[in-house]
């Protein structure tokens, strides 16, 4: 569990005056796990965004890209290449500023547009999280954040994550052949 130190602002009909010293606590409980399925070892994926700790890139797949109506002319060159859930190299696109707004609080995200099939719009890495002073858990599914003075809750959706591996499942390559080969077609 994080604890971070916030200053809670507190009105008076005179003025504001800052209250120091109250923590605000970014961290998950017994209780935050409610309306989950336990056990589970789903990703976390809030509105087809998934959120990956273990990434420090920004991923924007070809769906959000066009729906966007985003053109190569407003990407910026980006020098790297990437390696795929199935260990393949990828070549990007580029990469491209854009705000996010998460709740009131809007920060600017460099992605990296990449041309490969996925189930998500888009993956939001450790760098997001940390701009948002974020505490993110698979486990609760669940984002919580500061903002004005408290924490506030981003959900995911186990739902969803389950459908996306099945659908990342099948469209591996192979997966065809592998799925006519287990129901003996």
């Amino acid at each position: 569990m994080s604890v971070s130190r916030y200053p809670i602002e507190e009105s008076s009909s005179m003025s504001k005056r800052v209250k120091m010293g109250i923590p605000l606590v970014l961290g998950f409980s017994n209780e935050d796990k409610l309306g989950t399925i336990q056990p589970h070892d789903d990703a976390l994926v809030v509105t087809l965004v998934m959120i990956d700790q273990g990434s420090g890139a920004k991923i924007m797949y070809p769906n959000l890209y066009k729906g966007l109506n985003l053109k190569p002319e407003n990407l910026t060159a980006y020098g790297s290449h990437l390696v795929s859930f199935e260990g393949k190299m990828v070549i990007p696109k580029g990469q491209i500023r854009l705000p996010v707004q998460t709740g009131s609080d809007v920060v600017e995200v460099d992605f990296i547009v990449v041309d490969i099939f996925s189930p998500y719009t888009t993956i939001m890495g450790r760098p997001w999280l940390h701009t948002l002073e974020a505490v993110s858990s698979t486990l609760h599914q669940k984002v919580k954040y500061p903002s004005g003075g408290q924490v506030l809750e981003i959900l995911g959706s186990q739902s969803t994550a389950m459908q996306f591996l099945v659908v990342a499942i099948q469209h591996r390559p192979g997966a065809e052949i592998l799925a006519i080969a287990e129901n003996g077609l």
